[in-house]
């Protein structure tokens, strides 16, 4: 019997991780997310990412046409990939799914940190664009975003908005950004 301060036990599973392993682990801040049946996990936002996060929800919200969802750290399932974006746009009639599915998801954002920058640059945009998910956003240093649109199963830049920058940008939606507001 394990005492209240002792950690909790548990062993991988035999073969891949599944969506139902991810239950296994706290909610402890530290994103648990499964990429080609392999277990991937990232530390505890700090709160300047988390400052984002809120901030680029506020910026789609506010342009969203009745119908639409913008919402946090919503899950999605990808085959046998289970990702959690920073931020996600689910278009209108959308299931409701605790984790969605990617013919549901009209833009995924990607806050980027130094602990995530490989994986945000490389790797999910990679399974992003193999589900077919029209739009890739992804907020640097700045910040800064960096636009992307689908385009033959890959993700091709849009327009990148410096950080003291200004655009319209017609993906998901039509949506002014200002990242320079983000700060």
């Amino acid at each position: 019997m394990l005492s209240q301060g002792s950690p909790v036990r548990w062993s991988a599973p035999e073969g891949r991780w599944t969506e139902p392993d991810l239950h296994l682990f706290p909610q402890d801040g530290h994103r648990y997310e499964i990429l080609d049946g392999s277990l991937h996990v990232t530390p505890p936002p700090d709160s300047r990412h988390d400052s984002l996060v809120e901030a680029v929800v506020t910026t789609l919200r506010s342009a969203a046409p009745p119908g639409w969802w913008v919402c946090a750290r919503l899950g999605i399932e990808l085959g046998t990939s289970n990702l959690v974006p920073d931020v996600t746009v689910l278009r209108p009639h959308s299931s409701g799914a605790i984790w969605v599915d990617p013919a549901d998801v009209a833009l995924v954002v990607e806050i980027e940190a130094d602990e995530t920058r490989r994986y945000d640059r490389l790797l999910k945009p990679a399974v992003y664009a193999a589900a077919g998910i029209p739009a890739y956003w992804r907020v640097e240093a700045g910040p800064a975003l960096q636009a992307y649109r689908l385009t033959d199963d890959v993700y091709q830049a849009v327009e990148p908005v410096s950080a003291d920058g200004q655009a319209r940008l017609d993906s998901p939606y039509p949506v002014r950004v200002s990242p320079a507001l983000w700060r």
